[in-house]
């Protein structure tokens, strides 16, 4: 879908025209620029290749500079492509938040944050075994009984067990847009998103 990529400032919260407390996030979204336009004839399929947050020249590969010199821009960190744009874009055209409508829902993407290994209880929100009875000590948070015993005598694939936790890409749909400041290129979200503070997203309508 056609969108922008952004990156998370923070949450913070806002009061409806009811009283009521609303939890929300800040996402800096944008301005992009259109580093390539791609085209059914020549490519196969339609899409625009935005590219957001600059860096510099020296940690650049010189086939990235070369690319990103045909769209007379700066070299940038995070590159995305978005498909169903309904409006025609060129190479160096830039795109901010302003493609975004007050009271809308969107779609967001990002990386969740990494919480390293973890058991069972957190990584799958298992109950762990009920009380602390007849002795028992440090069975709590246990996964309990992983299958049947001398037959088949193994366990199978896709077991929940205890291993690394997040660092994984989780889209959140159906976000609700509360707020769009175009001046600062800011986007007020109802709700949560996935990613730590400074992370990059991917914003789609």
């Amino acid at each position: 879908m056609a969108g922008i990529i952004g990156r998370k400032i923070g949450m913070t919260s806002v009061f409806s025209a009811e009283g009521k407390n609303i939890p929300c996030t800040v996402i800096e979204a944008g301005p992009c620029v259109v580093t390539q336009v791609k085209t059914e004839e020549k490519d196969g399929y339609s899409a625009l290749q935005l590219a957001f947050d600059d860096k510099k020249e020296k940690h650049t590969s010189k086939p990235l500079l070369g690319h990103f010199q045909k769209a007379k821009t700066t070299p940038k960190r995070k590159v995305v492509e978005f498909k169903n744009w309904s409006t025609e874009y060129k190479l160096g055209d830039v795109i901010t938040s302003e493609i975004f409508l007050e009271d809308n829902w969107i779609d967001v993407t990002g990386i969740s944050k990494g919480k390293g290994f973890q058991g069972v209880v957190k990584r799958y929100g298992f109950a762990g075994v009920g009380g602390q009875t007849h002795g028992q000590h440090n069975r709590l948070r246990a996964p309990g009984s992983m299958g049947a015993s001398s037959y088949p005598s193994r366990v199978f694939p896709g077991k929940r067990l205890p291993g690394r936790t997040g660092g994984d890409q989780v889209k959140i749909i159906n976000l609700r847009l509360l707020k769009v400041i175009p001046e600062t290129n800011l986007l007020i979200v109802k709700g949560s998103i996935p990613g730590a503070k400074g992370s990059y997203l991917i914003i789609e309508k």
